[in-house]
């Protein structure tokens, strides 16, 4: 009998652990992205002089893309400003995240959905910047990691 109780023993607490401590933590990751904006980027390309930089940070485990662009040499005040997707270089797509204000620097941050973080770690989310001679776009850059 006395192996019955042990083995019962054993058993409650595995059940008792398991429900005080539930799965182990969800390891989170500070994942790295950039994007250089030019405009032989866009598509059609354009011959600005205009120029830019973005610097990404996603975490992993809440979804949080943080973002900051510094950019210049643009013909115009930047009329908008967003991350679009999913499109490879070289191919459009529509804006999927706006950016608040267009102003140079743009910092902010957005959850994304899972289709999003998906099309983030395959290359196919980009930084756009639209000016009013630029409609479509003057200055872009592929985020990659």
């Amino acid at each position: 009998m006395h192996g019955h109780s042990l083995f019962g023993f054993a058993a409650a607490a595995l059940i008792v652990g398991s429900l005080a401590g539930g799965p182990p933590p969800a390891h989170a990751e500070m994942l790295s992205f950039k994007a250089s904006l030019n405009g032989t980027s866009e598509v059609p390309p354009n011959t600005t002089t205009g120029s830019g930089q973005a610097t990404l940070e996603f975490d992993t485990a809440t979804k949080q893309l943080k973002w900051t662009i510094t950019y210049g040499g643009l013909t115009g005040a930047a009329a908008a400003a967003h991350i679009h997707g999913p499109a490879a270089a070289g191919a459009n797509a529509a804006p999927i995240i706006p950016f608040a204000n267009a102003a140079s620097p743009i910092t902010g941050s957005a959850t994304l959905t899972d289709a999003q973080v998906a099309d983030l770690m395959a290359g196919r989310l980009y930084v756009n910047i639209h000016t009013a001679s630029n409609r479509p776009g003057e200055i872009r850059g592929q985020i990659t990691r």
